[in-house]
């Protein structure tokens, strides 16, 4: 009778050890590649575009303002983040380039590349 409570619990640690991995594998972050987010500005008409990107740690969503194809302002609406506040300072960076190829902030990797994208 021992014996069979044993196995009952061990089946029981190991089926709980397997869902807490499970659970903490799909909350992992998952990479985001700004290069992803390519764009023509050739072909983009005037206005506002709004955009959102959600790479499991980081969720941003930005406006992009284009006028004479070129981008005239990048505004940053919703920044969820964890210490990546310092890559709203990006979005100059993108205006002043007119893409989105532009260093990373250092400290806020996660988050300038979420915005990138």
């Amino acid at each position: 009778m021992k014996h069979k409570k044993r196995t009952i619990f061990a089946l029981l640690a190991a089926a709980l050890v397997l869902a807490l991995a499970a659970g903490v594998w799909q909350n992992l972050p998952r990479q985001i590649v700004a290069t992803d987010a390519a764009f023509d500005l050739s072909q983009l008409a005037d206005g506002r575009y709004v955009g959102s990107c959600d790479n499991g740690l980081v969720k941003v969503t930005v406006a992009v303002a284009v006028q004479g194809h070129a981008i005239t302002g990048v505004e940053i609406l919703k920044h969820d983040n964890g210490r990546g506040s310092a890559a709203n300072a990006i979005t100059a960076d993108v205006v002043r380039r007119q893409s989105v190829e532009v260093d990373t902030v250092a400290g806020a990797t996660y988050s300038s590349d979420t915005i990138l994208k």
